[in-house]
Formats: structure tokens, sequence, C-alpha cells
């Protein structure tokens, strides 16, 4: 991408609307623009990031067989009301709309009814099981508290995957195969070393849920952890017969600040039920079937990547969800040549400001948009037939002969 034919602008200061640093943050580079309260658009570079980490979490999830779906954001309510989750008192989150010829639809903030719903056309049979279905796909949710840049939206990108089983040993086994996979993902996010699967409620469906948590200073959930971090708890859990079942004590507890990234949910009946999802065993008898259901925030990810690495200067991103690999200069005649001849071939992982602007501005922009790796062709740096390369997570800048590049 040549800076000079986007119509992407960096800013100075940040807007003075916008109080989280990652908001503030995405919106100076480029990455986002803010349309009101908890509602972006992902500019050209941030969708690129938001892309990327799709693509690391749909590599995961394809390796267990799941696969890919797209389902409606404009919900029926038959089926919510089925399970009594249509109701503002129940769910105060809805967005809804009223039609001209009559009824309300519901925009979806989640869709564990409708992938129920759907499921009962397509499963009969203990043959037709297990299934693993999953979809990215903006979600919408009236929160009261949208003041944390894309951590908290009002219209969020999220992973659903929904899992559907002939028995609860299977749908263990699956539930464990899920942790793993969501292991990895946060790993592979450059997250991995500051996420913990963390115990939280199960609410009405089980004793507990699992929450991945980042640990982040700006994040909205509490959270309590011992020496090795292999016991992480919600502070909605802490109390003295959670600390007995994880033979742990209050006084072996730290606490800090996190940020939710993913959960996974063991659900059993709870939708299947009272939507009649059915199935016939092997002896012929009707059973109900057993889900269970995994989130990731896609786009809060990406605030939280940004909040985690940022620095003074601005954004640090991994290399496994850059938009590009490198950020490329040339500088005078001579550095502008190279630099041409490096993008042509290199096109593809590379952001080549070839902007008419002094190049004190160009390292500034660079640090701000934060891509992995500054590469700078000039007379000085061709005069020892290399260019500058400088890492933006380290600062550290050498000179990589132009063969090595």
């Amino acid at each position: 991408m040549r800076f000079s034919k986007t119509f992407l602008k960096t800013l100075r200061g940040a807007p003075k609307d916008e109080i989280a640093r990652n908001g503030a943050l995405l919106t100076r580079a480029g990455y986002i623009h803010k349309e009101m309260a908890g509602v972006y658009d992902y500019l050209p570079l941030g969708l690129k990031v938001i892309e990327n980490i799709k693509n690391i979490i749909r590599d995961e999830l394809n390796k267990l067989g799941c696969e890919e779906v797209l389902m409606s954001s404009l919900q029926n309510p038959e089926p919510w009301e089925k399970t009594g989750r249509f109701s503002d008192q129940e769910v105060d989150i809805w967005f809804k709309t009223e039609l001209s010829s009559g009824g309300v639809l519901g925009l979806a903030p989640t869709h564990e009814e409708p992938i129920t719903e759907l499921l009962k056309s397509y499963v009969s049979s203990y043959r037709d099981l297990p299934l693993y279905i999953y979809q990215f796909q903006t979600k919408f949710r009236n929160e009261l508290r949208a003041k944390s840049g894309i951590l908290r939206g009002r219209e969020f990108l999220m992973k659903d995957l929904y899992s559907f089983h002939a028995s609860e040993a299977d749908l263990d086994r699956f539930y464990a195969e899920v942790e793993n996979a969501y292991r990895r993902i946060f790993a592979r996010l450059g997250i991995g070393d500051s996420t913990f699967e963390t115990f939280a409620s199960g609410g009405i469906f089980s004793k507990y849920s699992h929450e991945f948590q980042t640990f982040l200073p700006v994040g909205e959930d509490t959270v309590y952890y011992n020496a090795d971090k292999s016991i992480v708890l919600n502070k909605e859990v802490l109390n003295e017969e959670v600390l007995r079942d994880l033979g742990v004590s209050r006084k072996e507890l730290s606490e800090t600040t996190a940020a939710e990234v993913g959960n996974i949910f063991k659900l059993k009946f709870k939708y299947s039920e009272p939507l009649g999802l059915k199935y016939i065993d092997e002896e012929n008898s009707q059973k109900t079937v057993y889900m269970g259901c995994y989130g990731i925030g896609v786009s809060r990810l990406m605030g939280v990547i940004a909040e985690k690495f940022a620095d003074e200067k601005g954004l640090v991103w991994p290399e496994s969800v850059a938009p590009f690999k490198y950020y490329l200069v040339g500088i005078g005649e001579n550095g502008v040549q190279a630099a041409e001849k490096f993008y042509a071939s290199h096109e593809h992982e590379t952001f080549y400001d070839d902007r008419d602007v002094r190049p004190g501005e160009k390292f500034a922009d660079s640090e701000l948009i934060g891509l992995p790796y500054r590469i700078v062709f000039s007379d000085k740096t061709l005069a020892e037939n290399a260019a500058e390369l400088t890492s933006r997570q380290t600062g550290k800048t050498e000179l990589i002969k132009i063969s090595d590049l």
C-alpha cells in the first residue's frame, strides 16, 4: 500500500471525545473512525488487522473440524420468545425495530436461539452428530458503558462457535479441545503470556463457566490469581465454597484488572430443550441434543492488543496481526529509487510512505502506525549497499545488506 494513494491521514492529537487509549491511538493512526459512542468504522489498515485475527482463529477452529457459516443479523422473535430472551425484562440490551407491516424484529446480540432453530432442519439422528458450527458476525448490544474504545461497543465483531452432541461425554471432549485451541489462538496473537483461563459464574447452566482474561490495566473485570497463575478466578465467584473447590486460600491470591477476550460454556439443554432440537439414538429413542457455545471478541481483541503493546510513541503490533510487516521510507533521489525497487518485490507486506513530506514526519508516523519494522534507504545506507532496519518493538536499528533483506 502506498501512503500517497490512500485516503488515510494520521492525527497529531487524540480526538476530544475518545478517552480510551486504544480508541485514541487507533483513530490517530488511521485504523478506525468513530461514528458515535460504541460504534466504529474499520478503515483499510484496521480491516487488515481484523482479517489477520480472524484468519488465526479460523485456522485453529478448522483444525477441530468446525464449519464456518454466516447467519442473519435480523432476528425473528419466535425462537427467542420460546426461551424467554426477547423480553426486555430478561435481556435489556436488545436493539429492536418495528415493521411497517406490523410486528417487531431484533438485531442479534448473540445466536444461540437461531442456530438451534436452524439445526432442527438438519439433525434427526445420532448419525448427524456431533456438529461444530461457527461464524464471524457483527453483533448489536445496547451497552450503557460504551466508553472504552473498541473494548466495549454497541456494534462489534464476534466469533461465535456452537457445538451439538449426542452425549455429555462428547460435549466434555470437545470443550477440552476448544480450551486448547483458544490457548493456541491467544499465543499466536501475541498475548498468550498474559491471557489466562479464568473460573467464572456458570449461571443457571453449571457451577462454572470459563473465560479467557487478558491482564490489562484498563480491563473492566477484576480477577484473582495465585503465584504461578495456574488458578485465576473472576471476582464474581470469589467465595469460600469456590476457594475450597479450587484448593486455594484467599491469602494466596493477588488482585488485578483484566479484559475478557473469550469465553466457553456448556449449555447442555438450555436452548435445545425449549426449541425442540432432538435426535433419534441407536435404540430408536428420542433424545435432546447437548450444546456448547464458545465466543471470542474479534474487534475487542484488536483493542486489547493495541492497549497492551502501545507505548508513548504509538501502536506496536505483533507480526501475526500487523496490517503490514514493513514501513518503507526512501530519503533522497537514490533512496527513493531503492525504495521503489524494494516495494515492487514486496508490495503485499509493505506500507510505503512515498509522500512528499520531511523524513521526520515519516518516522513519527511509522512509530504511530506501529508496523513491526521500518526500512529506510538513503545515500548513507546505499553507500554500504544496505538499508537501515529498525524494530518497532525494541527500537534497535541496524544496517542490513540489501541482498539479505
